[in-house]
């Protein structure tokens, strides 16, 4: 499904990532730790398109997508911050990508309504996004990235910030949604219990690279 191999990014001659090789199934749902600075979020930029990788590939489903652009991918990213539109509302942040896209505004709708279904919050569908709570800005923030049936859904930390209880609570709720659509997933962390919690297979980043 998604197959990087030997991938080299440095950041002024300084190595971030060195020959890292990962394979991951379709449908699978892979946490990625190790410690700050590793190089977990630039993995997540450079599937997503974000990076330039100096050497090395990506294939998406046996096709070599190492140049190919970012809105082209059919990736999704969820930042650690959200990183949703201050002056568009819930409804609109999560139908941009479909806007972009040319969809019929009949079908935008449909589509952001089954997202905001998916993450229990239809009733806030015409919410400004800063009256929302933490907990509510990352379940916009994953609706925002489902929306568009991205083949590989990439999290980075998507749950840092929330007091335990809703942590506990959405992460259960983040991995019963990605397996119920069969979502094949990233999960980047730095917390062992959250990922074993949510993964099928858990990889410390240091591990997959050769030096």
């Amino acid at each position: 499904m998604l197959d990087c191999r030997n991938l080299v990014v440095t950041y002024e001659s300084t190595p971030v990532l060195q020959n890292l090789s990962i394979y991951i199934d379709a449908g699978e749902i892979v946490a990625l730790i190790g410690p700050s600075g590793s190089g977990k979020t630039t993995l997540l930029r450079c599937i997503a398109g974000l990076e330039v990788v100096d050497s090395g590939t990506i294939h998406l489903n046996g096709e070599e997508i190492t140049t190919r652009s970012a809105n082209l991918r059919r990736i999704g990213l969820v930042f650690q911050d959200n990183q949703l539109f201050p002056h568009l509302n819930v409804a609109r942040n999560i139908s941009y990508s479909l806007k972009i896209q040319g969809m019929k505004q009949k079908l935008i709708d449909e589509k952001v309504t089954e997202a905001l279904e998916l993450v229990g919050l239809t009733h806030l569908s015409q919410r400004e996004v800063f009256k929302l709570s933490g907990g509510e800005a990352k379940r916009i923030a994953v609706a925002r990235a489902l929306v568009a049936q991205p083949k590989v859904l990439l999290l980075d930390e998507p749950l840092s910030g929330l007091d335990k209880e809703l942590h506990a609570r959405l992460l259960d709720d983040l991995g019963n949604l990605l397996r119920l659509r069969g979502t094949t997933a990233v999960h980047v962390t730095h917390d062992q219990h959250e990922a074993n919690a949510i993964a099928d297979r858990v990889l410390d980043i240091r591990n997959l690279m050769s030096f």
